[in-house]
């Protein structure tokens, strides 16, 4: 068993440069370096995924595997790479199951124009020996979304009900048993919509040589538009974002594939939402509702509000759903932190980091901090990600620090949300010897922040 980590030690920062091909980590909030991973592409489409004990993964693009970092683990004597396992490239989603033990990957677009990939990566982190570890199987071409449902959600948690604590950081939470039967793991299509559901025991059982695999369900999805996917494991239900609200399925056994769909919600006004996020601490779903012209080169006149949903109102009463505004520009990823949700919005008028309190009743805007602007930044008339820089964003729900990248400079900006809500300047540079080109991409870990509660790679 490894050696429990102290639950004093630092925040720590996953720093990927994936252009440059490496992956550090950092000591918050001064920034020390405390390890380093050389020649590895981050898929940044599907970013970094969050493993119970202080672990997180990523899929290398140009390796074709995915890697487990314990990112205490050389504090304990030992690796900072705990395992890798080969996946299908290039990666659009990975997302893994409540225990942390059960990963998938889907395959996207890369470096081409039109989908031409059909493989889907299931993956078993903790296969006894003599089972595979990683199968390939063929699904439907496309740029799916992913989660997988867990099987104890029948007899877990409910709304408002507490879940276990987190286990010990530095400690891998994989079960000891040869199968987890019941995990079910759903891809998000489009054009046409629908969802496809897979068992993984099923897709772990296929035979070498990517066949074919079968889905246990289909589920209509009525958009061919949807991007954006989250799983909440204390209820079951799973997330997809569409042009016409966030469409909703729970586990339900008595149904075809034990998926059944509930009512979509509404964005609420105009635009739509193209990402969605799963905040464990205030146990709120969030996106950003974008609006505005459809013309990418137009894009510092979008509209940007926080889009918000309360995932446990009581049976029988109407849920708490909301929207803030942030401003017009490019707005996507955000971070969650200890008492603030974060978003980086870019405009030719000026770069800033929004911070929302959201710590009780409604969220609002607390601070708006200036971002320093980057060489080479979109402009009007261009697309927003098309050969410009970008900002990266991370934040841990057990610190109150955000860090957000300064695409094509090597920096970070790192921001006490605390601080600078209450008028604080509460802002550091840290510096890294490559320049994060496209923005590079980051992940914040906290001891116990209990990140793992999201489930799908950010």
């Amino acid at each position: 068993m490894p050696a429990p980590q102290p639950i004093s030690a630092p925040p720590r920062l996953l720093v990927a440069d994936q252009v440059a091909g490496n992956v550090r980590v950092l000591d918050l909030p001064d920034g020390r370096e405390r390890g380093l991973v050389e020649g590895r592409h981050l898929a940044e489409h599907a970013g970094f995924l969050a493993l119970p004990g202080g672990r997180a993964a990523f899929v290398d693009e140009a390796a074709g595997e995915l890697v487990v970092l314990d990112v205490y683990g050389p504090d304990h004597g030992r690796p900072l790479v705990e395992t890798t396992v080969p996946v299908a490239v290039p990666a659009e989603h990975l997302a893994v199951d409540p225990t942390g033990r059960l990963v998938a990957v889907t395959t996207g677009l890369g470096r081409n124009w039109e989908p031409w990939s059909d493989l889907l990566t299931a993956v078993d982190l903790a296969a006894p020996p003599g089972h595979p570890r990683a199968v390939r199987v063929r699904t439907r071409t496309g740029e799916p979304g992913v989660t997988i449902l867990g099987p104890h959600l029948e007899t877990g948690p409910g709304p408002g009900q507490d879940t276990p604590a987190p286990d010990t950081p530095g400690t891998p939470n994989t079960p000891n048993t040869p199968d987890i039967p019941g995990a079910l793991v759903v891809l998000r299509h489009r054009e046409p919509g629908s969802f496809a559901v897979y068992r993984h025991a099923e897709l772990m059982a296929s035979a070498p040589s990517c066949p074919p695999a079968v889905p246990a369900a289909v589920l209509p999805l009525p958009d061919d538009d949807a991007h954006g996917d989250a799983h909440d494991p204390r209820t079951g239900r799973l997330f997809a974002a569409a042009g016409s609200g966030v469409h909703r399925l729970r586990r339900d056994h008595r149904a075809e594939g034990g998926l059944t769909a509930e009512a979509p919600l509404p964005w609420g006004g105009p635009g739509r939402g193209y990402y969605l996020r799963l905040d464990p601490v205030r146990r709120l779903l969030w996106s950003c509702v974008r609006g505005g012209p459809a013309d990418p080169g137009r894009w510092p006149e979008w509209t940007n509000d926080a889009w918000w949903h309360d995932l446990d109102a009581p049976s029988g009463v109407p849920p708490r759903t909301g929207r803030v505004p942030l401003g017009p520009g490019l707005v996507f990823r955000l971070g969650v932190a200890a008492h603030h949700v974060a978003y980086a919005r870019v405009h030719p008028d000026g770069d800033e980091l929004v911070l929302l309190a959201a710590h009780s009743g409604v969220p609002r805007v607390s601070a708006r901090v200036a971002l320093p602007p980057m060489d080479e930044a979109p402009r009007a008339g261009g697309t927003p990600w098309d050969g410009v820089q970008r900002r990266a964003i991370a934040a841990s729900p057990g610190s109150p620090l955000v860090a957000v990248t300064r695409g094509g400079h090597g920096e970070i900006h790192l921001i006490d949300a605390v601080r600078a809500s209450a008028g604080g300047v509460g802002t550091a540079v840290l510096t890294v010897p490559t320049p994060l080109n496209d923005g590079g991409h980051l992940a914040l870990i906290t001891p116990g922040d209990g990140s793992e509660a999201d489930p799908v790679g950010r």
